[in-house]
């Protein structure tokens, strides 16, 4: 698995060994769902205004969200032995430590969840119908379970 991991705003300086975080969150969600490790990630952790200029230019709507998830278009002429891109990830420093911090949550276990969540997005898990947002929540509650991360949907 590649992660093209790029910190892009000084403020998740606080979150300890980062880089870990996010390979291990990723790495778990690939492992649950099966897929193999010859993909491609690239990660952005912005700033909150970072994450609302793109929000805006790419959904049209005007706050900083806590994760935009941008699936990768299928590539059907791509050779199999190089990494298969699935997309990107843009996480907003500010919101994602309000949330954890409003939700009682630890900044680390908050994060964790959420680059879970938008990998899963990468992989084709939705949210928008009540089946498939069980299907998805579950996935995520088993994925940080075997990372020590409590059930983010108790609190």
């Amino acid at each position: 698995m590649i992660a093209a991991i790029d910190v892009a705003d000084d403020a998740w300086a606080r979150v300890t060994d980062l880089e870990a975080l996010t390979r291990r969150a990723i790495e778990a969600a690939l492992d649950y769902a099966g897929v193999g490790k010859n993909v491609e990630i690239s990660v952005l952790f912005a700033s909150d205004e970072e994450a609302a200029r793109l929000n805006m230019q790419w959904r049209h709507k005007d706050y900083a969200p806590n994760i935009l998830s941008f699936p990768a278009p299928e590539l059907h002429d791509a050779p199999e032995s190089e990494p298969r891109p699935l997309g990107d990830l843009i996480l907003a420093s500010g919101t994602i430590a309000r949330e954890a911090e409003e939700q009682g949550k630890s900044l680390t276990s908050h994060l964790t969840h959420l680059i879970i969540h938008g990998t899963l997005h990468l992989l084709g898990f939705d949210h928008l119908k009540e089946r498939d947002a069980e299907r998805m929540e579950a996935a995520e509650i088993a994925i940080l379970a075997g990372l020590g991360v409590p059930d983010p949907y108790l609190t």
